[in-house]
């Protein structure tokens, strides 16, 4: 008896528990999102954007693929080893013949006067573009400009009375907050996908001007230059980039911020063209063994690894081997940090830049210049002489000819003719121009391979690179 009374309560308070249970997973689905209103309200100001586009002979096409350009998708969304397209003599990707290809994106209406944005790689060197609505009317747009640096363009079509959307505020996005994307994956038209905020400010490689909004929103190609919108309907991003591995989502999608993409357009639809400030110098990121080789206790700022000669940062006392720790009374935390805000900065502005030089902070004052488009030419490859012995760290050097020193603006520099040992295992490689040691400058093959023979083993030493156009800090670990 005493045995059929325990097992009858347990059996009560089991299914109560269940019941209980229930509810709250009612409930919990209960405050799920409802992105049905979203849908219906902003589903009419997304636009499929498509491309008309002549591409010359001799290079690879993917011909028939009714999504964006897939060389720029491959390019653009980090998919690697994709193999040359085969072809026929004189076929698309063969060489000898141009020939047209059609690929498709996305669009939002931002101007109930036709004014709509997207992505500039979706509409770059398009012969013609051509907007459809969602009420199925088609539309020839006129290109007002492209940014390539944020990847943000800006079209119009001739007509009036277009449903707009509502500029909303990234800055306020937390992350883990719901947010929806619609746009034309694959070429299907009004498509909508939700997730949440993965991160915010997301650096990513080469794209030093955005702070990317990083999402778990299934973006695909053809959903480029759409909107992504937050729960109150309102535009926070144009959906740009994925990260994958197999050519779909793999729920690693990055946006563009509204307010970004707004102050391009704005610039676009005024002058054509955008204005940013630049300082002239090669940056980045401190690791911990740079830090280490320049006697610093965080790996805080952004490292200065060359300086244009008679740019503004130049002119203003900025030096390699400086760290900026602030920009304009901005702290720098990252790399990525600093050309954000000079790039925000208006030309011709003074501002107070704070550094660290060889352990010791120091104030300047630099006017900022504008962001010129040209980038410079540097020194070639070279062949290695014979009978040369690599230095401790295994870099066969040569000291630069009068002419390679015209191209690097007259510095003096070591010419690497052969790379083994840490040096390779670091990254330099033959044709790469050495231009510093640590926080010295370079004098000459002798003094530089003094100077690391001086170095004891297990330390790590910072040697300035230079290769085409750019420069880096290389960490090398002395092992002899």
């Amino acid at each position: 008896m005493l045995k059929h009374l325990i097992l009858k309560q347990w059996i009560s308070t089991s299914v109560f528990t269940l019941l209980l249970t229930g509810l709250s997973q009612f409930a919990h689905a209960a405050n799920l999102p409802d992105f049905t209103e979203l849908a219906e309200k902003q589903g009419p100001t997304v636009v499929n954007v498509s491309i008309t586009q002549t591409v010359h002979g001799g290079n690879v096409g993917f011909p028939g693929v009714p999504d964006e350009d897939m060389q720029e998708f491959f390019k653009r969304f980090g998919i690697p080893g994709v193999p040359d397209m085969p072809g026929q003599p004189g076929a698309p990707g063969q060489g000898g013949q141009d020939y047209k290809t059609q690929s498709l994106g996305s669009g939002f209406i931002i101007g109930a006067d036709g004014y709509i944005l997207t992505n500039a790689h979706v509409v770059n060197e398009a012969d013609e573009v051509l907007v459809k609505l969602f009420d199925k009317r088609e539309f020839k747009a006129k290109i007002i400009g492209a940014d390539k640096r944020t990847d943000v363009a800006l079209i119009k079509i001739e007509a009036t009375n277009l449903p707009k959307v509502t500029i909303g505020d990234p800055s306020k996005l937390k992350v883990g907050e719901w947010v929806a994307a619609i746009g034309s994956p694959f070429g299907l038209e009004n498509t909508m996908t939700a997730g949440i905020v993965s991160a915010k400010g997301r650096a990513l490689p080469q794209e030093n001007y955005v702070p990317f909004i990083q999402t778990d929103v299934a973006i695909n190609p053809g959903n480029s230059g759409g909107p992504l919108f937050n729960l109150a309907g309102e535009v926070v991003g144009i959906n740009s980039q994925i990260y994958s591995r197999s050519g779909g989502s793999m729920g690693l999608s990055f946006s563009i911020p509204i307010d970004v993409a707004i102050d391009i357009s704005n610039q676009l639809k005024a002058t054509g063209k955008i204005s940013r400030g630049w300082l002239g110098v090669a940056i980045q990121e401190l690791t911990k063994e740079l830090a280490d080789s320049f006697g610093m206790k965080n790996t805080n700022g952004a490292l200065i690894a060359g300086v244009e000669k008679g740019g503004p940062a130049d002119k203003g006392g900025l030096e390699a081997g400086d760290v900026i720790t602030k920009f304009d009374g901005k702290a720098i935390m990252t790399s990525s940090d600093l050309p954000r805000v000079v790039g925000a900065s208006k030309p011709g502005k003074v501002s107070a830049v704070e550094v660290l030089r060889k352990g010791v902070v120091k104030n300047l004052n630099v006017s900022v210049g504008e962001m010129p488009t040209d980038a410079a030419e540097l020194v070639p490859n070279v062949k290695p002489p014979a009978k040369v012995e690599p230095n401790k760290i295994g870099l066969t050097l040569k000291e630069l000819t009068p002419q390679q020193k015209k191209k690097i603006n007259g510095k003096n520099g070591l010419v690497v003719v052969d790379s083994t040992g840490a040096a390779a295992q670091a990254g330099i490689r033959p044709g790469d121009v050495i231009l510093g040691l640590n926080n010295s400058n370079i004098q000459s093959v002798d003094v530089f391979n003094k100077q690391i023979n001086a170095v004891p083993a297990g330390k790590t030493v910072a040697v300035l690179v230079q290769r085409a156009d750019n420069t880096l800090y290389v960490p090398i670990k002395v092992t002899k």
